[in-house]
């Protein structure tokens, strides 16, 4: 398994919305409003990799997770954290959330943040075992209720 920095070199954005895609596909039908992820483009996820901190992880050569970044002081946004569901259970995940801890750290940054819809308790079950605990329910533009919630994990 390699975790590959995304720079101007990286030429696989292809390769990286079909992973981002296949990865949120599960939310289909069960998150509204439905996921960002339906945006993207190769040349947008171009753009975001160029605005943002962004690894890949590579299997074999072949593209199967990746997470973006985005430093918020004091914490580190973690966001588009996508790893395909064939490489799913692999200890990917956590691969590239120790990149965005070293990250963090690097920056000088105390803590980790990420959102993830109200609706997947599977995904905050799986973030609070990797060690983030819920900080505020937010919601987006248009809605009246809870979408989201905000969880942090603070670095020692």
């Amino acid at each position: 398994m390699e975790i590959l920095r995304i720079d101007a070199g990286f030429d696989r954005y292809k390769e990286l919305l079909d992973v981002v895609l296949a990865a949120f596909a599960f939310m289909d039908g069960r998150i509204d409003p439905p996921s960002s992820a339906h945006r993207l483009t190769p040349a947008s996820l171009g753009e975001k990799a160029a605005q943002e901190i962004a690894f890949a992880a590579l299997d074999d050569r072949r593209v199967v997770g990746c997470i973006f970044l985005k430093p918020e002081e004091p914490a580190l946004y973690i966001g588009k954290l996508a790893v395909h569901p064939s490489a799913q259970g692999k200890g990917i995940g956590r691969l590239l959330l120790a990149r965005a801890e070293a990250t963090a750290r690097e920056l000088g940054l105390s803590s980790l943040r990420l959102e993830t819809r109200v609706e997947l308790a599977e995904n905050h079950r799986l973030f609070a075992a990797w060690g983030f605990r819920k900080t505020a329910e937010n919601r987006h533009a248009g809605y009246d209720r809870t979408t989201s919630i905000e969880m942090r994990k603070p670095l020692a």
